[in-house]
């Protein structure tokens, strides 16, 4: 038996739905590891279908599609590494999240996911085993099988001698150190070797962030991959008098927290803007953080020559014309509450003249508080506070990055946000992140009345909120806002 081992990890990123460019992927992760040497492709969870398939796991034709994808990749990949890739499977009227590992042509195992998160599609499994790739028994917790010790525990159990915890996991703050001490704890329960291997790319509201790892018995980190970049990377791991160790490699550099949301925010608007087949964008050019900053995500996820900017006039002949045809039905309106209308329709023509996605500009303070919105067909900076779209302004200032494609300069000089800002973000973070009350704002130092306002605007402005344009995800996801009745109760 060999006393060595070599693993290739595909952190890559799938297109929801996309079968045949998500094989295609595959192949060329396999393709790598077999000249490389590998014993085994491992690629992360879903990666056939993409995460978050939800529309499609339940419909026979693509179950089937799936099957036939499936059996295309294990005849192609016959001689040579084995290759193991997350995929739904189905048996009878069960659809699980299934880990498969193609082998000699075929599927020569299978891995189901046990642990479900509330409100999953699939069905929950009884805990899988280790499988043996070449003389190594590898246990797989799917997802968040890894978040708890029953399923690696019993994996160990049953003779594992590495963890492989493909997974499909979004940014959101602070996700990393969440995972590592997850996957520590892992380590400390099974004393087994472990890889956690995670996809990158944006689907719909979601970033998958990358940032696969290896850690050594005891704890320590062997192996870190950048965060977002894709990667198709080789890990060898060594056995000795004290079983299988995982050979150190590189640890990328790991971005801080606004590059971290900065990045997050570029490759949710590329692959968004990509994946829905279009190339290019229109961004309203206007004043503040909020137009500025959009801008500059845009021309740093696509490149200037993708990206176009034009100011529509505030006001004029066409805003006159419908405020007097408002006016004759009975209906009187300002030319201010108009402006964000029109200004839209103009916007809304000029990009479908054009084929462009229309980019909406609003922050998360301005929505929460019933502030008029420019439609568009995805708001990069949905999920910003407006001090926060402050703070991102000034980071890309001061940054350059490799991975950026706009120009140097794409950042004017960001506004100063006011005392009266960073209240109204406070009061909002405790109503909003915190499902907290009025009563919690006053605790924690905020004017009631302003409180008691913000919770007002909130509940008015829920329909207009949840029927805006997408945006990336940049916190987890809540339950659906609480009344203003509710808040007014427990102020």
């Amino acid at each position: 038996m060999s006393d060595r081992f070599r693993l290739t990890l595909g952190q890559l990123n799938p297109t929801v739905g996309d079968l045949p460019g998500n094989a295609a992927q595959a192949r060329k992760a396999w393709e790598a590891g077999r000249d490389a040497g590998a014993q085994l492709v491992a690629l992360p969870e879903m990666f056939l279908t993409g995460h978050n398939a939800k529309a499609l796991l339940r419909k026979p034709a693509f179950q089937r599609d799936v099957l036939t994808h499936l059996e295309a990749l294990a005849a192609h990949c016959a001689d040579g590494p084995a290759l193991a890739l997350g995929a739904p499977w189905v048996e009878g009227t069960q659809v699980y999240n299934a880990y498969l590992v193609l082998i000699g042509g075929k599927i020569a195992h299978r891995v189901l996911q046990h642990s479900l998160e509330r409100g999953s599609d699939f069905d929950a499994a009884p805990i899988s085993g280790p499988f043996a790739v070449a003389g190594l028994r590898i246990g797989a917790p799917i997802g968040t099988d890894g978040w708890t010790g029953d399923v690696a525990e019993t994996q160990a159990e049953t003779g594992a001698e590495l963890l492989l915890v493909p997974n499909a996991a979004p940014h959101q703050r602070g996700a990393m150190d969440r995972r590592l001490n997850h996957m520590v704890a892992r380590v400390i329960e099974t004393e087994l070797p472990l890889i956690y291997l995670n996809m990158t790319g944006g689907q719909d509201e979601l970033v998958y962030d990358g940032g696969s790892f290896a850690l050594n018995p005891g704890g320590k980190l062997a192996l870190h991959l950048p965060a977002f970049d894709d990667a198709i990377t080789h890990v060898d791991l060594a056995r000795g008098a004290e079983g299988w160790q995982i050979v150190a490699g590189d640890l990328a550099p790991q971005p801080d927290a606004l590059e971290r949301d900065y990045r997050a925010l570029v490759v949710g608007l590329r692959d968004y803007v990509t994946k829905m087949g279009f190339t290019q964008v229109l961004v309203e050019q206007a004043e503040g953080n909020d137009t500025a900053l959009t801008a500059a995500l845009a021309l740093d996820a696509l490149g200037p020559e993708n990206v176009r900017q034009i100011a529509p006039p505030a006001k004029g002949t066409a805003h006159s014309a419908l405020r007097d045809s408002l006016a004759e039905l009975g209906t009187k309106v300002s030319d201010d509450s108009l402006a964000p209308h029109l200004r839209g329709l103009m916007l809304r023509a000029s990009a479908d003249a054009a084929g462009e996605m229309l980019l909406t500009a609003q922050n998360k303070s301005a929505a929460a508080i019933g502030q008029a919105a420019m439609p568009g067909d995805f708001n990069p900076i949905k999920d910003l506070y407006q001090t926060e779209v402050g703070d991102l302004c000034r980071w890309r200032n001061d940054a350059r990055r490799d991975w950026m494609l706009g120009p140097v300069d794409a950042m004017p000089a960001p506004s100063q946000y006011s005392p009266e800002d960073s209240a109204l973000d406070g009061v909002l973070r405790i109503l909003l992140n915190e499902n907290g009350t009025v009563g919690d704002c006053v605790a924690a130092g905020y004017n009631q009345q302003s409180a008691r306002e913000a919770a007002e605007h909130i509940s008015i402005s829920q329909p207009q909120t949840h029927r805006s344009a997408p945006g990336p995800q940049l916190t987890a996801m809540r339950a659906p806002y609480p009344t203003a009745a509710r808040w007014r109760d427990a102020s």
